[in-house]
């Protein structure tokens, strides 16, 4: 993996392929490696991947103090901070679950950073969590008070109205049985002015994401429209 500084972290990430930039970010508690099909399958399709392990996860949280507390406005700006280390010119970007909303804010906080955009699995707050994941979180705080856990709990607060300052195209996804609340994924897309929604059937979460080549063909295919 490439490490590089970024916001006082030594910031890893995995670079494959060559062509056209793609951003790849993962969720809570997650790593790069859940990219690892969507790695080969934009490759294969002539694309040039940025993995990172966002901080407090993987190889980034391993090398550095760890993280008493998170903030999504943070994480989004390492990622900005990363597209600017690396002269990313509009890269596109994608992120699953927490990576949705550092994509979401990241657009917010710096339009047109990027050309195009996809999330899957993202909350505009903790509202728009599925009532019994949201209990097992608080269980799971309960017995061990863990800063990414309480970072769920607490964050985002995104008004959907702020959604509609997004104007590039934005791929809005999740699983028919996923942790997010239908009508969450649904405000997401009808406040984005320019998105497209795909509701996955027979999938949860992640496991169209997870070592599957649902996601990447659905991420090829949006960026194929988009002349990306």
């Amino acid at each position: 993996m490439n490490v590089i500084s970024i916001n006082g972290f030594n910031f890893y990430y995995q670079k494959s392929g060559s062509g056209k930039s793609v951003i790849l970010v993962h969720g809570n508690g997650e790593d790069h490696t859940i990219f690892k099909t969507e790695i080969e399958q934009f490759v294969s399709a002539g694309y040039c991947v940025y993995a990172p392990d966002s901080r407090g996860h993987g190889k980034t949280g391993a090398d550095n103090p760890p993280v008493t507390t998170f903030h999504y406005a943070n994480m989004a700006d390492d990622i900005y901070q990363l597209i600017k280390a690396l002269n990313l010119e509009k890269p596109a970007y994608y992120g699953h679950s927490d990576g949705g909303i550092i994509g979401l804010l990241l657009e917010l906080q710096h339009p047109e950073t990027l050309a195009v955009m996809a999330v899957s699995g993202t909350n505009l707050s903790p509202d728009g969590l599925d009532e019994s994941f949201v209990v097992e979180c608080r269980e799971m705080y309960e017995k061990s008070p863990e800063p990414l856990t309480a970072l769920m709990l607490n964050e985002p607060n995104i008004e959907p109205q702020e959604l509609e300052n997004i104007h590039i195209p934005v791929l809005v996804t999740a699983g028919e049985y996923d942790l997010i609340k239908l009508q969450e994924t649904e405000t997401i897309a009808e406040h984005l002015k320019n998105s497209k929604l795909i509701i996955v059937e027979n999938a949860d979460h992640g496991n169209y994401v997870v070592d599957s080549e649902i996601m990447g063909k659905l991420l090829i295919q949006f960026l194929v429209e988009n002349h990306y």
